[in-house]
């Protein structure tokens, strides 16, 4: 689906979406898989393109998710964390 047709898409099915998602029923498209070349040489990696009514979805319910399992998470774990990072 084409990010243009998304209002569209959440107008006509706000309600069964949020319907599977408070039930535990939702499940996202399976990830859309390109090969992205590497820079300097001759090898590529896979990159994950998830659908983009999922990625919404997704990004919609991080922010309440993230307070609830967040301090469960080790002190010395760095990776994809709000406010850490490898460095």
């Amino acid at each position: 689906m084409e990010v243009e047709f998304l209002k569209d898409y959440f107008v006509s099915h706000k309600d069964e979406l949020i319907t599977s998602i408070l039930r535990g029923k939702y499940r996202p498209n399976p990830v859309r898989r390109v090969e992205i070349p590497k820079e300097n040489t001759s090898s590529k990696k896979q990159l994950g393109i998830p659908a983009v009514v999922d990625r919404v979805t997704q990004q919609a319910i991080a922010p309440v998710l993230t307070p609830i399992y967040e301090p469960q998470f080790s002190a010395n774990s760095y990776g994809f964390r709000p406010g850490r990072n490898a460095h």
